[in-house]
């Protein structure tokens, strides 16, 4: 293989493609000065020894950085509640304050339900609000288990998974489990009521779940 870079066209194959034949010196300097300027890196070797080693790679590109995508950080659960980002100011926590809230959420039911005409079947209505968001329902604790939440009615400001968090009417927060409590909503003459056992679910699930008839057991 020795001088194969060299080697000499066949005058015939350079007559056919045009080609002016040159002296071999000038050949094996074009091909040097060729190889060197294709093959930076090559520098000690000699381009016959590198040749007979390994593929001649005759563009090469610089390694391009690659980008570092800015991808949004989503805060846990815990830095939002070291954040305080839901939390309620105590100058904030006025009944009045909310009432147009509640005026919001009202004129929402009225749209989810088709204006809530008198001839309305109240399971429609009551499929309607198992779905809808509360936050600004005037809400009503009707049963439950600890004495000391019965009666209590307010606005919701705040739905988690087990709780319902509601400002009354003496301006205060109340924070109420939705375990073992019936809660009672009214809404243009209609009351509708939920069993919070069977409400443990945020209200973004909520609306995606199918609902089944099922009979619930009394407090």
């Amino acid at each position: 293989m020795d001088h194969d870079i060299y080697k000499t066209l066949p005058p015939d194959e350079a007559q056919q493609l045009g080609l002016e034949l040159q002296e071999p010196t000038k050949s094996e300097s074009f091909v040097n000065a060729f190889l060197k300027h294709s093959m930076p890196n090559l520098k000690k070797k000699s381009p016959q020894e590198f040749l007979e080693r390994k593929a001649v790679i005759l563009e090469y590109s610089l390694k391009r950085k690659k980008r570092k995508r800015n991808k949004s950080k989503i805060l846990t659960a815990k830095e939002r509640r070291d954040m305080r980002l839901f939390e309620i100011k105590p100058e904030q926590q006025r009944y009045q304050l909310f009432l147009p809230l509640h005026e919001l959420w009202r004129q929402y039911i009225r749209d989810l339900c088709n204006g809530l005409r008198p001839d309305a079947q109240p399971q429609m209505i009551q499929n309607k609000l198992l779905k809808a968001d509360l936050h600004g329902a005037l809400l009503t604790v009707a049963k439950s288990k600890c004495p000391s939440y019965v009666g209590l009615q307010g606005i919701i400001l705040q739905e988690t998974k087990h709780v319902f968090k509601f400002i009354t009417k003496d301006d205060k927060l109340k924070t109420v489990p939705k375990l073992n409590c019936v809660f009672s909503v009214e809404i243009d003459g209609f009351i509708s009521y939920i069993y919070g056992s069977k409400f443990q679910m945020r209200s973004s699930e909520r609306s995606a779940k199918k609902f089944k008839g099922k009979g619930s057991i009394d407090l």
